[in-house]
């Protein structure tokens, strides 16, 4: 195997184990918050000090999506990243699927907006799909720019970045999960819907969308942080 495909595939087995232990977590803990957020922070900062230094370990189509905007990765190397992401995804939501012995109405770890909630209260559906979208941005925002901040190759964390990149992660699923179950990673989220049905992947734009409009920001904001674009003012 060369060293393009072992990164590659490093992508697709470090985002398999994210959705096996991170969904899995949720599942077999009926969704106990903090157990969930610390098993997806805690299955970051594994893959990242197992295949970091083959792909970086990014595991996510948002982190792939900002380190490409901010000129950290090829076209084509993200683009491949992104597939082999998704793959991932898949995979690591077929293991929950085998593992678990009854998935009549499972969602597999599945991302879904409060829908119910909104119906039972006001009837105004679109609301709580808006309040999802919006959080999914913020929060994605909020986690790729501090992955842009510890792995910036001048200002970065050095050895120490995976264990702040998970940290973080933790944070973000602590403070999100009340309100979509917590994505921002697209892949995360697709191949637990795959399984969960059509409730689910009638929501998957959301969770497709939502991260790579917040990833776009953050390597905006970071660029600006660092010089990248700089503002002039003309005085007269």
């Amino acid at each position: 195997m060369n060293v393009f495909q072992k990164k590659y595939f490093a992508e697709l087995l470090g985002t398999m184990l994210l959705v096996f232990l991170g969904c899995g977590t949720a599942l077999f803990t009926n969704v106990d918050i903090v157990a969930t957020a610390f098993a997806f922070g805690l299955s970051v900062v594994a893959m990242a000090y197992t295949i970091g230094n083959f792909s970086g370990c990014h595991i996510n189509p948002a982190i792939t999506f900002a380190a490409w905007l901010s000129k950290r990765i090829s076209g084509f190397d993200a683009a491949m990243y992104v597939v082999f992401q998704f793959i991932g995804g898949i995979f690591g939501a077929l293991l929950l699927y085998i593992l678990i012995p009854e998935t009549d109405g499972c969602n597999f770890g599945a991302n879904l907006a409060p829908v119910d909630v909104a119906e039972s209260l006001s009837g105004n559906t679109e609301y709580f799909l808006g309040t999802a979208f919006f959080a999914e941005v913020i929060f994605t925002f909020i986690f790729v720019l501090v992955v842009l901040a510890v792995t910036d190759e001048k200002q970065g964390a050095g050895n120490k970045a995976g264990f702040y990149i998970g940290l973080t992660l933790v944070l973000v699923h602590l403070a999100c999960i009340g309100v979509t179950g917590t994505s921002v990673n697209p892949a995360r989220s697709f191949g637990p819907a795959l399984f969960a049905g059509d409730d689910y992947l009638s929501q998957i734009w959301i969770f497709l969308l939502a991260p790579m409009i917040g990833a776009a920001l953050s390597a905006g904001v970071w660029a600006l942080f660092t010089d990248k674009i700089k503002f002039s003012v003309n005085k007269q």
